[in-house]
């Protein structure tokens, strides 16, 4: 044996280890002795003409006859080498081999792989055959009873089922003749094996086969072969490779080494050709989201390798549900299962997806192989980064001469000259074109300067901007000359491109997952009782650092199994040795990339990035087929009797069982205990790997500073939201950065996060302090100072303090990690624009930070320190609501302050105020307000950003007048503060009689501190503070606009508008503002009514709404009359008939014009605006109503402002839940 020695050995049906290649040597087929049993478990038998029927097979022998780490199960073998049982075919059909894997899992989820060739046998007993005949008269007679006998008489038996196929056709398949036909029954051989070496197996059956059909013996008698992949031929150890002999040539198989991706041996190229890469990619989502999967195909080798490929595709997670690739007949009642499965059905090529009846098709994920077709279940997220990622693995499979739209039908010649242009791209990809090229990490900091600033500042020396590694051209391992065929090398190649691919996407968005594992308190065993009821990885914490377009998939993967199953993993195995060797492989990727990140550390984006294993994974493989570790014993002559071992040519032999049943007595393989070795060596590569940040360099910073001044441009510029940047992605890259910087020079590392660990330092020290009285004034007053805001006088702004920001971080229960703690901090921080502020004063306790920290860390030198601060203060330019849109159930404290007119009584009102409050996530319940207190507290779940407020009182008491200036309400966390004008009375009788009003509002923005640079963006507009309607004026003697006037507000209103529809969706800000606001829709629209509104008599205030009730009333009576022009004005009458009515009947006690803009705001919502409009201006009443001037009666304005309004068509706008309320239509 050459190569050193193999793995461990065992003999017979002893041996303690499946240190074999293979376990059992199995024949399946028709016993004649038993005869011909119907499977009834197989379906409608008798319909069928007897050769199309299903007979029971049995499994004929098996060698040896068991061994003890793999107990031989003969049910599932049976039923796994020939799910369909036995076929029966005559010399007029094909009769190709077929070959096809399977997998027996067992009831402690561990698997053995099976590989079957079926074959066709000719029947030699005499009685089999007249079977056959006996049952081909009775289906004939049968089918004569039913039928009526046609002109041509024996074959006719063959129309089954009504089915129009040519009745040729089917006596040719379908017929049976003892006199005329030769019968001939499938028959199967099948390797069990510990290991899927799929390739390898397939040419052990197919060479043993070939032996027996081909017209000349085989050199040795069958036993020596069998007898030699049985006991002779050890499993490779991992990272090796070995080579033995089949019948007619050398058989190579290799298996990846511990750091690797694990062994997958079927083609991925046949899944992507059959399937395309969108239905790939569509069922992997499915998959990972553990719908349930049904695979359907005629070829049980394509259900194997679709479902193999799938699973193999998740690395690091795995498949945790129901698996059965091939489901046997008999298990058909598997598919009613109200679990995730991912099972594979045999189709007969006949019956098309409409005959299935399958449970539960809404959750269903439906794959037909054999069509390129697959159907979805409702309602599957996109899996993140699909576009790209589609690309990249479209790319390869270009490379290779596949399309990625699959190559169901393509001919031979087609794909040879596809590969003849994929040659060329392929080494075009590898000189750089496509993926090599070296990305510089600028280029990805480009989007945000802050964090290039602050990641500049802290880089360390010597570390080039450029990607590590560049992919080089194949030519130079051209010298490599490989032991298998070229076509197996590129089925290697391609498995391993794809599948690096797809696992980088894993590496990439789990990167930094390890952080947010939740780990047990308790010791591990009464963790595992108690498994159910514990918490074992931090979602919201982990969501609140993804980019938003990744949310509605991640939000899901995190619920699944397989991510449960894989975190419980991680908690379970602490040290190295005793790590899951998937999730030993996945965390040292992981590893590599945050090494890279503290190399480079580059702007967290969802920005994608390619995957630069490929070339590493390939070279492995290759070298391994170039130089065989391993060398198997060759088969030999057996110690046989005489006359043992002959064959008839056509017909696999009963072979020798005394031979077969046990192996050699002395073990050749000597064991070796290679992985310890191995792992040693491993762990002394990380260590030199390990970056040092204890370099003390002083000098190395001060150039950087000076470098990232140079690199540094101004954010600010432009529009004051972010751009570029996902909000969510920025803030991550940024708590990234602040870890990484606060880890360094840390005197003991403790906990997780080290920004928490000094914060909660800070506390406990502030705590002692105020305790023992020792806090200096000075102290007192930084942590107290107030934050000034444009409505001072009214609301004093919240406090400024440090530990009062970490308390509202420890009150939140949902947080259950240090680091996911210090990332909500941060976040709060950012949104308060307090950030710069809070470090520094962090920082400020000089005596904690030489406790915590070593002379020469980031956080001691001070000029660094200070430039650092400096920088984190730009991000004050943009409005963040970091915090706000992440932590969207928790608890939040708000503060109402209501303003009512100085000049006018408030004191003498006697009603009951009440008061809601709506925001982009929720509206509270009505609140009432008791009388006399102008300003309270609430707590509710977080409203997100305040849009409305809902005010109004009960009308009760001798004076129920209420004039309301403004309302102001405050989150008391992070201290965004809104303004709602009003100006406007509430009560009966007065202004437009309203109870009740609804606001809208706007955030103020804070004034700049005193400390703080200047900043170049205009701060947002302040909310108006002007009274809408002034009180004194009647609504008629309000300033009057000109028609031009008119026409250019409506004008502006509708462009905000549409300008807010083409924002993408995070950036667009408050619609209802835009509807209801001081120049929005609303207000637009009353302008235009009321140019020309004929004045009223003295003391008599006429409303808009007066004169559209009138209008209402005198269509209603033009319908009673039926006098009705044409059909379109009909409907457009009656749907404004009906908007009017429902909201004269809505229980809200709004006034009048509360009533105008519930009108308008459901008039834009249905794209009903225009077609009033013209409605109205054609009204007689409108005659009555209005003086000649007016805008409404002049046609041309009338016309333009129809079209204006028609531009809305195109916009699906949904109202706020406060605007419409009350109203069912």
């Amino acid at each position: 044996m050459s190569g050193g020695g193999g793995g461990g050995g065992g003999g017979g049906g002893g041996g303690s280890a499946p240190s074999r290649f293979a376990d059992y040597f199995v024949i399946c087929g028709l016993d004649t002795e038993t005869g011909l049993e119907p499977d009834e478990l197989s379906g409608e038998n008798f319909e069928q003409t007897p050769l199309r029927r299903t007979f029971k097979s049995k499994v004929l022998a098996r060698y040896p006859e068991n061994v003890e780490w793999n107990p031989f199960d003969q049910d599932a073998v049976g039923m796994l080498c020939m799910p369909k049982g036995l076929a029966f075919k005559t010399q007029a059909d094909p009769r190709e081999p077929q070959f096809h894997a399977f997998i027996i899992t067992r009831e402690d989820g561990s698997r053995t792989f099976g590989f079957a060739l079926t074959f066709y046998e000719e029947v030699t007993s005499k009685q089999i055959c007249s079977a056959m005949q006996t049952l081909y008269h009775m289906h004939n007679a049968e089918y004569d009873v039913l039928h009526a006998p046609p002109a041509d008489g024996r074959d006719q038996s063959s129309m089954e089922d009504g089915e129009d196929t040519p009745v040729t056709k089917l006596q040719r398949f379908n017929s049976y003749d003892i006199s005329r036909d030769t019968l001939y029954v499938s028959k199967c051989v099948c390797l069990i094996t510990p290991m899927s070496f799929m390739k390898a197996c397939r040419s052990v059956l197919e060479q043993l086969h070939q032996a027996v059909t081909s017209p000349q013996p085989p050199p040795l008698p069958l036993e020596s072969y069998i007898y030699n992949v049985l006991y002779e031929v050890p499993l490779p150890p991992p990272g090796r490779s070995l080579k033995f002999s089949g019948v007619y040539g050398p058989i190579i198989c290799q298996r990846p080494s511990t750091n690797e991706l694990p062994l997958f041996d079927f083609p991925v190229k046949e899944v992507f050709e059959l399937l395309g890469v969108e239905n790939v990619f569509q069922l992997f989502t499915c998959a990972l989201l553990e719908f349930q999967i049904l695979l359907y195909s005629q070829h049980y080798q394509r259900l194997m390798t679709v479902a193999e490929t799938i699973t193999a595709l998740m690395f690091p997670f795995q498949w945790q549900h129901v698996y059965v690739p091939i489901l046997p007949a008999s298990l058909l009642h598997f598919l009613d299962a109200p679990v995730p499965y991912l099972m594979g059905l045999h189709s007969n090529g006949l019956d098309d997806r409409s005959k299935l009846e399958l449970p539960q098709e809404a959750n269903l994920c439906f794959v037909d192989i054999d069509n390129h077709f697959i159907e979805l279940p409702e309602d599957l997220p996109q899996f993140p980064n699909k576009l790209e990622f589609v690309q990249e693995v479209s790319e390869i499979l270009m490379a290779f001469g596949i399309p990625p739209e699959g190559n169901l039908h393509c001919s031979e010649s087609a794909s040879k000259l596809k590969r003849l242009r994929a040659s060329e791209l392929f080494s075009d990809k590898r000189n750089g074109n496509i993926a090599g090229s070296p990305l510089h990490s600028y280029e990805l900091l480009k989007e945000n300067e802050t964090i290039a600033r602050l990641q500049a500042l802290v880089k360390r020396t010597g570390v080039s901007l450029e990607k590590l590694e560049v992919r080089e051209d194949p030519s130079c391992n051209k010298d490599l000359k490989v032991q298998c065929d070229e076509e197996e090398l590129r089925i290697y190649q391609l498995n391993i491109q794809i599948r690096e691919v797809f696992a980088n996407r894993f590496t990439q968005m789990f990167a930094d997952y390890e952080v947010f594992v939740i780990q047990p308190s308790q010791d591990k065993e009464s963790w595992f009782t108690n498994r159910e009821q514990m918490q074992n990885f931090d979602k919201a914490s982990f969501l609140s650092d993804q980019p938003e377009p990744y949310l509605p998939f991640l939000s899901r993967f995190l619920e699944t199994q397989m991510f449960a199953s894989f975190i419980d993993n991680k908690i379970m195995c602490h040290d190295d040795d005793d790590k899951d060797p998937v999730l030993r492989v996945f965390d040292s990727r992981v590893d590599k990339i945050r090494l890279l990140n503290v190399r480079t550390p580059t702007l967290r984006t969802s920005m994608y990035q390619k995957c630069t294993t490929v070339d590493e994974a390939e070279k492995a493989i290759e070298l391994r087929l170039a130089k065989i570790d391993h060398t198997a014993i060759h088969p030999h002559l057996l110690d046989m009797k005489i006359g043992q071992g002959k064959y008839e040519p056509g017909f696999f032999p009963k072979l020798q069982s005394d031979v077969l049943s046990t192996g050699p007595a002395s073990n050749k393989w000597t064991k070796r205990n290679a992985p310890a070795q191995w792992r040693r060596k491993d762990r002394q590569k990380q260590h030199t790997e390990h970056l040092r940040l204890d370099n003390d360099q002083r000098e190395t910073k001060r150039m950087l500073v000076e470098k990232m001044g140079r690199e540094a441009v101004e954010l600010g510029h432009g529009e004051v939201n972010i751009t570029g940047v996902e909000e969510n992605t920025l803030i991550a890259s940024l708590c990234d950065l602040l870890e990484r910087i606060w880890s360094h020079g840390l005197q003991v590392k403790q906990g997780k996060s080290a920004l928490w660990s000094h914060l909660l330092h800070y506390q406990d020290n502030r705590q002692r302090k105020l305790t023992s009285g020792s806090l200096s004034t000075s102290g007192i007053l930084l942590d107290s100072e107030r934050r000034k805001s444009d409505a001072s006088s009214l609301m004093p702004p919240l406090r400024i303090s440090l530990i009062q920001d970490m308390r509202h971080i420890q009150n939140i229960g949902e947080i259950k990690t240090d680091v996911g703690k210090a990332r909500a901090w941060v976040r709060l921080s950012m949104e308060k624009k307090l950030l710069s502020r809070h470090l520094k004063q962090l920082l400020s306790d000089h005596e904690l930070t030489k406790k915590l920290y070593k002379r020469y860390a980031f956080l001691r030198c001070d000029d660094e320190k200070e430039q650092f601060l400096y920088h984190l203060l730009s991000f004050n330019a943009v409005d963040y609501f970091c915090f706000t849109n992440v932590f969207t159930t928790i608890l939040i404290p708000y503060h109402i302050l209501i303003v009512p007119s100085k000049k006018l009584g408030g004191s003498m009102f006697t009603a009951n105020p009440w008061i809601c409050i709506s925001g982009e996530l929720g509206e509270t319940q009505i609140l009432q307000i008791p009388r006399n207190v102008l300003e309270m507290t609430f707590e509710c779940q977080n409203l997100g950003k305040l849009t409305t407020v809902q005010i109004g009182h009960d009308n009760s008491g001798l004076y129920a007048k209420w004039l309301v200036e403004f309302v102001m309400v405050r989150n008391e966390i992070t201290g965004h503060t809104y303004k709602f004008p009003c100006g406007r009375w509430l009560g009966k009788g007065m202004d437009d009689g309203s109870l009740e009003r609804i606001l809208v509002g706007e955030l103020l923005t804070s004034q700049p501190e005193v400390d703080e640079r200047p900043c170049r963006t205009p701060p947002l507009q302040q909310s108006p503070s002007v009274i809408r309607r002034l009180v004194t004026i009647s609504p008629n003697n309000k300033p009057k606009l000109n028609t031009g006037q008119i026409q250019e507000s409506i004008g502006e209103a509708v462009n905000g508008i549409v300008k807010h529809f083409h924002k993408p969706e995070k950036e667009r800000g408050s619609l209802t503002l835009l509807l209801c606001g001081e120049c929005g829709l609303v207000s637009a629209l009353e302008q235009a009514f009321q140019h020309g509104f004929k004045s009223p008599r003295l003391f008599k205030n006429v409303f808009i709404w007066d004169f559209l009730e009138k209008a209402q009333t005198y269509y209603e009576t033009l319908e009673q009359n039926e006098v009705v022009p044409e059909e379109n004005w009909h409907t457009r009458a009656r749907n404004f008939c009906r908007f009017v009515t429902a909201i004269n009947n809505t229980p809200r006690n709004i006034g009048k014009d509360g009533k105008f803009q519930m009108l308008v705001c459901l008039g834009a919502r249905d794209h009903l605006l225009h077609h009033w409009i013209a409605l109205l201006a054609d009204c007689p009443i409108t005659a009555h109503m209005y003086e000649d001037v007016a805008l409404i009666k002049d046609h041309t304005l009338v016309n333009s402002l129809i079209r204006v309004l028609q531009t809305l068509q195109e916009f699906n706008i949904t109202l706020e839940t406060s605007l419409v309320k009350g109203i069912d239509i």
